[in-house]
């Protein structure tokens, strides 16, 4: 007879209880990495205050800073920063319109795998990574139930008009602080 080993797999009820940052992955718990290095939260502070600015006249929509997004009982995620519409609660629980992820070393593979394929399966409709230590981002945007890259932005303008509000990013303006 062989030897079974069991994984024991975790849900919201179980997460609401744990101390700590944690994100929980197909019942997994996954510990977040400890507090953002200043240049990771200098560039996500740049991002909310642009895009609070872009929404601020918009009653359906605002911008949220890693705000628990409940997908299933198995799966909670905390994006750096999400775009949310038509959101009430204290938690996200439909689907973001944008969702930004500032990437480091630590958290690479699972913002650019793990959750680029859970954010793709409940169709966020853009993901944008950004990197800090190179001043660019990458935006995907859902299409055909599948992610396709819109391109690579250090100092483009990008126009969002598929929302319920107007909103556009200039990389050029959110990065320039950190250029050298």
């Amino acid at each position: 007879m062989g030897l079974v080993q069991a994984i024991e797999t975790y849900n919201y009820e179980d997460y609401k209880l744990w101390k700590g940052d944690w994100e929980l992955i197909n019942g997994l718990p996954l510990a977040m990495s400890p507090s953002p290095m200043r240049e990771h939260q200098r560039i996500g502070a740049e991002f909310v205050t642009f895009l609070a600015n872009e929404v601020r006249d918009c009653q359906e929509c605002e911008v949220v800073y890693e705000l628990d997004y409940l997908v299933d009982s198995e799966n909670v995620l905390r994006p750096d920063i999400a775009l949310i519409c038509n959101e009430e609660g204290d938690y996200i629980t439909k689907a973001p319109k944008i969702v930004i992820e500032v990437v480091s070393a630590s958290t690479a593979k699972r913002d650019e795998k793990v959750k680029f394929k859970i954010y793709e399966k409940e169709k966020v409709l853009y993901y944008i990574l950004v990197y800090p230590n190179t001043l660019n981002a990458k935006i995907y945007k859902i299409e055909d139930n599948k992610y396709q890259k819109q391109g690579d932005f250090t100092k483009e303008k990008y126009f969002f008009d598929d929302l319920e509000c107007k909103v556009e990013i200039d990389f050029k303006e959110v990065f320039k602080k950190f250029k050298k």
